[in-house]
């Protein structure tokens, strides 16, 4: 039996792809669902970025969850560049600042959920799942619930099952993200209510080489934040404690 206080219980039975980063949004979104019943699909992609150590992360949430499947699958940014995690730039650690940061990965979501759609195709699967955040977070564009609103209509449009759905007169393919307008207090209290272990999670963009999160990078501070804006104790590791 299914919670309906969890705005994922309409995919109890359902298979869903979830983007599955390893970072704690995410996480909440993999505990959300599969404490809704969903089937979950999990797609890790493995872009060569700065903060590998949250592959690890995704691959224990993964097993932890007992997920259908887990695909890890690699898709090098790297050669692409433009962003402090997939170039030699350095991560920011002055805090959260105005402005699109340099940590932002050119068209990462856009790419993500293009094959996260195409397993759910595949699949049969009509539901994708994304634990992006558009309140606090570090200002990016694809981010936004005007983007997620966006994709999923091109979704419809551009797949087979999306236009014989159209001709039938419904809607195949659906885009979640149940964390989009909540504060990182919010999702650390919706982590809490879904039973997550957010220490499994990972969020730092700079991790040092002891493998502690750095305490300083944008995704740090966000997290550490959220932790103390909930009052639930923070299980995460830093090398310097979020100011």
């Amino acid at each position: 039996m299914t919670d309906i206080k969890n705005p994922l219980h309409i995919l109890a039975g359902r298979p869903v792809v979830l983007l599955l980063s390893g970072g704690l949004d995410s996480a909440t979104c993999l505990a959300m669902a599969t404490g809704a019943g969903a089937r979950v699909l999990a797609l890790t992609i493995d872009y060569n970025q700065r903060h590998r150590r949250e592959l690890a992360a995704a691959a224990a949430l993964a097993s932890r969850y007992r997920v259908a499947r887990h695909i890890v699958l690699p898709l090098d940014l790297r050669g692409f560049g433009g962003s402090a995690l997939t170039d030699d730039i350095d991560v920011p650690k002055e805090g959260v600042g105005p402005g699109i940061p340099v940590t932002y990965v050119p068209a990462r979501n856009t790419i993500f959920l293009s094959v996260a759609l195409g397993w759910a195709e595949a699949a049969g699967a009509t539901d994708l799942l994304i634990g992006v955040n558009a309140l606090d977070y570090s200002g990016y564009p694809d981010c936004r619930p005007e983007f997620i609103a966006a994709f999923e209509t091109m979704a419809n449009l551009a797949t087979r099952a999306g236009v014989e759905a159209a001709v039938e007169g419904s809607t195949r393919f659906r885009v979640h993200s149940p964390l989009q307008h909540l504060s990182k207090a919010g999702i650390v209290q919706a982590a809490v209510e879904a039973g997550l272990d957010m220490g499994l999670s990972w969020s730092c963009y700079d991790p040092t080489p002891e493998g502690l999160h750095c305490g300083r990078c944008d995704s740090c501070r966000l997290r550490h934040k959220g932790f103390v804006e909930a009052g639930v104790p923070d299980p995460t590791l830093y090398a310097v404690v979020p100011a």
